[in-house]
């Protein structure tokens, strides 16, 4: 069978067998009238799942060049469909995963919103919490302290700090959350006080 074959219906599991087989020994062809059989079924489950006309196309042609790249894998060369519709299925799933949210609003409500991050009062009440914070460490003991200024203030990751004070990663990340939970009760005293 050629693309120049007139098709009259739908494939058998016979003729989708020798389409897949002839694919698999490199007939572009074949895969051709696989793509054109297949088509409509591949962007309607993609469209169910997507909602999403222009992502359903683009996902279509990602499944075939997929189906493509791994038609030798197929062992049962007739359950060419369902292989297809896996693969569709999985890829939808993974597209959606992976959107982004988009969040669609006017351009005239974006003119007038403040985006600055910080207001006079914003600034005041972030400048009274660096002084307690401050305050905290000041109170700490150095191991304590150390380990909290290495983490958030040189931002250092936890294997950096694992060479650095030369003790396991499990060590580090212990000696860090109970930092924290020290730092946590000697800033709640301060604001207590």
């Amino acid at each position: 069978m050629t693309t120049a074959t007139m098709r009259t219906g739908p494939l058998t599991a016979d003729q989708i067998g020798a389409l897949v087989r002839s694919t698999q020994a490199g007939d572009r062809l074949a895969f051709g009238e696989l793509y054109e059989a297949f088509e409509g079924a591949v962007l309607g489950i993609a469209l169910r799942r997507l909602r999403n006309h222009a992502e359903a196309q683009e996902l279509r042609q990602d499944v075939f060049i997929r189906a493509l790249c791994k038609i030798g894998q197929l062992r049962e060369a007739n359950r060419f469909g369902p292989w297809l519709f896996a693969i569709t299925r999985r890829m939808s799933v993974n597209r959606l995963v992976r959107r982004r949210r988009v969040v669609y609003t006017e351009p005239d409500f974006l003119d007038q919103v403040d985006a600055s991050d910080t207001s006079p009062l914003g600034a005041v009440m972030a400048a009274e919490r660096g002084q307690q914070v401050r305050g905290g460490l000041d109170q700490l003991g150095d191991l304590d302290r150390n380990t909290l200024v290495a983490f958030y203030v040189d931002g250092q990751s936890l294997a950096e700090m694992s060479d650095r004070f030369d003790a396991p990663l499990g060590t580090i990340k212990r000696r860090l959350h109970v930092a924290r939970q020290r730092l946590a009760k000697r800033v709640e005293n301060l604001v207590a006080v």
